[in-house]
């Protein structure tokens, strides 16, 4: 799969303060990537950077096979955290604006506003001032902003925040959709579980260097703990506990019950699930038996504490 985004070795520095370390990453076309990493890792830095924002101290960085320049701005939408909106400007006129910034004509920006004031049913803002919306409405005329143009790569910085529940869904949906139809997403959040339900791809970045990047289901089989978490209907707990401590390490004995089974987290060590599963057979029935993968917040715990 060819890269949208290709960043090798950039190095930024702010004084004595180093803001991105010999940073690389490959952003796969039509993937949703996670840039993740603990606040002052050095995301929003490297989100400038390709913004154009500001520039690196040395590294470069590819847009679509092509050395970043200028003319890039047109195929990429950002929508920062601190949001930009002129809060004295009318809706519709800032819209204007912001989409003919981008390279759009009026007539053009009009048409795909008109569209996206229909999907949101926001057809009645278009006179408001920004000021006068709430930070959820400012939040979605941002979110229009910044996909009007129909950008080859979407960065989004927590694009969830302020949002309630019911519209956070609806821009996760639309995130989606933009995504199914070919536009790239570079997605930064705090918000673990969106990032396992979204992205395909992850890379965490901590105190200005890449600690991970890969496929996130390669990510997580990465950082596999050989842990099985069974159940077992059995008539002889004190038999099966001396059997299985024998072998495994049991990392959790405190699952509440269910319907009489008792459940257990056990570490495999050196020996094989079979091994396990052969001595739960011989004490009685096994309900339940899977492995535990690590979540995207347990690697992004371990790795930053470790």
């Amino acid at each position: 799969m060819s890269n949208i985004l290709e960043v090798q070795n950039v190095v930024k520095q702010y004084g004595d303060y180093t803001a991105l370390n010999n940073v690389s990453l490959q952003v796969p076309k039509g993937s949703i990537y996670g840039l993740l990493g603990p606040n002052g890792a050095g995301k929003t830095s490297l989100i400038r950077i390709i913004n154009q924002i500001t520039m690196p101290d040395s590294g470069i960085v590819f847009l679509d096979g092509e050395k970043l320049h200028p003319e890039h701005v047109k195929h990429i939408g950002y929508m920062p955290e601190e949001r930009g909106l002129y809060k004295t400007m009318k809706v519709g006129e800032q819209c204007l604006y912001l989409a003919q910034l981008k390279g759009m004509s009026e007539a053009e920006a009009k048409k795909q506003l008109k569209y996206w004031f229909e999907k949101f049913e926001i057809q009645g803002w278009w006179d408001k001032k920004i000021q006068e919306l709430s930070k959820g409405m400012a939040q979605k005329i941002q979110f229009i902003v910044t996909v009007l143009h129909q950008p080859k790569l979407l960065i989004l910085d927590e694009p969830f925040s302020g949002f309630d529940p019911v519209n956070a869904n609806l821009i996760k949906d639309e995130i989606i959709e933009l995504n199914k139809k070919g536009t790239s997403v570079i997605f930064s959040t705090h918000r673990m579980e969106s990032v396992e339900e979204m992205c395909d791809y992850i890379a965490l970045i901590h105190k200005s260097n890449k600690l991970i990047e890969g496929k996130l289901d390669d990510v997580k089989r990465q950082h596999r703990t050989n842990t099985y978490q069974v159940g077992i209907v059995t008539n002889n707990i004190e038999g099966l506990m001396l059997q299985l401590t024998h072998k495994f390490t049991l990392n959790q004995t405190n699952f509440k019950s269910l319907n009489d089974d008792l459940k257990l987290e056990v570490h495999l060590g050196q020996y094989h699930s079979n091994d396990l599963l052969s001595i739960l057979t011989q004490f009685g029935q096994v309900t339940h038996f899977v492995e535990k993968i690590p979540t995207v917040n347990d690697i992004f715990i371990q790795t930053v504490s470790q």
